[in-house]
């Protein structure tokens, strides 16, 4: 099924973007949309000349129409990829948490189940999900939080809609989804939209541990080179920070 052309969920970007990072993503999606445009066009004069008995001509429309088709994709994926380098960098949200803002519904309910899995692989035990608050969507309605909270039963996981509405908290662990205290070391998170960010001069939690000899930051590096998925490799940037440790909010 093709991605909708319209973006759902929040701003796109969660923080003060420069105009250049603005630019850059409406222009993907712009393209996107571009060639859209001229898939449906080719698929509409292909279906004229099959109903005028022009078959080469209907098939040479309907392949020319795939091409745009695929360009499409192509484009949206490039700005997909791109905003959530720009919401997910490391100096933005903590290591336990994901924003989907600019996502498309598709794009979003995709890097979040690699995200889920790669969390559950390395033993996060929950995940702090940024969906927005659809203060920008048509009739201020969310368009990522019910799809969010689709993915989760699906995958048998308990989730709860946090004080900040704007996001979801996810018990990896399959039990209830009962939020943790927040950290009462000196600092706390900050973060304007309210998704946190990790009090770097604390202590964090030590979660895992080496093995063989071989450090999780080495072997997590290892796993990300890996994985030829641009998506893929950016979701596993997050933990390559974490070392041995996971912050727990």
């Amino acid at each position: 099924m093709a991605i909708p052309l319209t973006r759902l969920g929040d701003r796109a970007f969660n923080h003060s973007a420069s105009n250049d990072s603005e630019a850059e993503y409406d222009r993907l999606r712009d393209l996107a949309r571009a060639e859209a445009a001229k898939r449906n066009s080719c698929f509409d004069r292909a279906h004229q000349a099959y109903e005028r008995g022009d078959g080469a001509e209907a098939k040479e429309l309907s392949n020319e129409g795939k091409r745009h088709a695929a360009k499409m994709d192509e484009y949206n994926k490039q700005a997909s990829d791109y905003i959530f380098r720009e919401n997910n960098a490391t100096d933005r949200v903590a290591d336990d948490t994901i924003d989907l803002h600019g996502q498309f519904v598709e794009e979003a309910e995709d890097i979040l189940e690699r995200r889920i899995r790669y969390a559950q692989q390395h033993g996060q035990t929950h995940l702090h999900v940024i969906v927005g608050k659809g203060n920008h969507s048509a009739n201020h309605v969310q368009k990522l939080k019910p799809r969010v909270e689709e993915v989760c039963r699906e995958l048998g996981l308990k989730y709860a809609t946090e004080e900040n509405t704007g996001r979801i908290y996810v018990n990896l662990q399959g039990g209830e989804a009962v939020m943790p205290p927040p950290p009462t070391h000196h600092g706390g998170y900050s973060h304007p939209s309210g998704s946190g960010r990790p009090d770097h001069g604390g202590q964090q939690q030590t979660q895992h541990g080496h093995h063989g000899g071989q450090s999780q930051h080495h072997q997590q590096q290892q796993q990300q080179q890996e994985q030829p998925d641009e998506i893929d490799r950016l979701v596993s940037k997050f933990f390559r920070k974490l070392g041995d440790c996971c912050i727990v909010m």
